[in-house]
């Protein structure tokens, strides 16, 4: 008999054995070293629900919309934090630390003993164990961004006492030089000279907190807002907001089939002017 063929016939026995011992099925047989199953889960953004700051740890509107809590052996977890303009967190440390990632707008974070400094959409803060700071929106712009921390022993933030005023309105610095001040807002551009309530209401309710929900996508919010600019005929308003349809997701292709689509429900001549409007603010392909 051949070596190969004897060894084939000796082993059939063992293969055998682990079949019978995996319910005939040696591929359910688990991975050496590994144990016990564990189902991954989905968490959908619709079973998430915002909250508001609590007024004893922040100053001004901030929402919170939790994304992950510790799941041991796991310690971290997760949210979004909007901040509306002038909104902060109190001065505060975490036992291990935190990663801050603007997602969107633009606000300030500050050290203990250090400078104010600016930070912008996609920037990322760490923020080592124990060092004392805070964080929030500008004075003139609301913000967002994730936050990410560990728990130790339980507890994942220290808080401590109240931002000051004086300590707020310190001139933000940017590598050891003063930074420029903060651009307006579109609405405070359009209107903060005439109507600066309206103004703060239009950047602090609709862009900080309409636009934040999690309910709709920032793309199908676009397409919402365009579809009623358009069915209303406000070319004005709608400049705007075919180019922050653009910023959210949308292609100039999608505009023009929109807007096409709603000739037949909202009128020709509303079709046309949006056509207008779309050509004088979008970027020629």
């Amino acid at each position: 008999m051949k070596p190969t063929l004897l060894l084939l016939l000796l082993s059939m026995p063992v293969v055998a054995s682990a079949i019978a011992d995996t319910g005939g099925n040696a591929a359910n047989a688990p991975a050496s070293g590994s144990g016990p199953a564990v189902s991954a889960t989905i968490s959908h953004s619709t079973a998430r629900t915002p909250y508001a700051a609590p007024a004893e740890h922040f100053t001004g509107k901030a929402r919170v919309t939790p994304l992950f809590s510790p799941n041991a052996p796991a310690r971290a977890s997760a949210a979004y934090v909007t901040f509306t303009p002038g909104a902060r967190t109190d001065w505060h440390t975490h036992p291990l630390g935190q990663t801050l990632v603007v997602t969107e707008g633009s606000g300030l974070v500050q050290f203990w003993e250090g400078p104010v400094q600016r930070i912008e959409r996609g920037d990322v803060v760490t923020i080592p164990p124990g060092q004392k700071h805070w964080h929030g929106a500008s004075a003139t712009a609301g913000m967002t961004h994730l936050a990410i921390q560990e728990q130790l022993d339980g507890k994942s933030v220290d808080w401590l006492e109240k931002v000051t005023e004086t300590q707020y309105r310190a001139t933000p610095a940017a590598e050891g030089r003063a930074a420029p001040a903060a651009q307006a807002s579109r609405a405070q551009q359009l209107m903060g000279d005439f109507a600066p309530k309206l103004a703060e209401l239009t950047d602090s309710t609709l862009y900080a907190d309409i636009w934040e929900r999690p309910g709709l996508s920032k793309r199908d919010r676009s397409l919402a807002t365009v579809s009623a600019l358009i069915a209303l005929n406000r070319p004005d308003q709608l400049r705007s907001h075919l180019v922050l349809a653009i910023q959210n997701g949308m292609t100039r292709e999608e505009l023009a089939e929109a807007i096409t689509h709603l000739a037949f429900y909202a009128g020709w001549p509303s079709a046309v002017s949006a056509v207008a409007a779309a050509k004088e603010v979008l970027p020629a392909r």
